[in-house]
């Protein structure tokens, strides 16, 4: 099952894996590219993305987690596996 984006968010609190998930979909909805060819090791700077992009992603994550996100985030935690991992609270 995949994430959707523009999903609600529930009361449960998402795992690392769904928030993966999640961004991967984004990703690929941008970078109009199958989900399957983003690699969750691959650093943010891999994918070219531009400010707008990441301070956008940030502000959909933020809708459907429903909790704030700090945009500058990502560079502390530069692959989608760990920005994932911190936003599950595993780090």
């Amino acid at each position: 099952m995949t994430a959707d984006p523009s999903g609600p968010s529930g009361d449960a609190p998402k795992s690392a894996e769904e928030i993966q998930d999640w961004i991967i979909d984004y990703l690929a909805k941008e970078l109009d590219t199958n989900p399957n060819s983003i690699d969750p090791s691959a650093t943010f700077d891999s994918f070219a993305l531009d400010s707008a992009t990441a301070i956008g992603m940030t502000g959909d994550m933020e809708n459907w987690l429903g909790k704030r996100i700090d945009p500058t985030i990502v560079y502390d935690y530069p692959t989608i596996e760990e920005f994932s991992s911190y936003l599950a609270g595993d780090k």
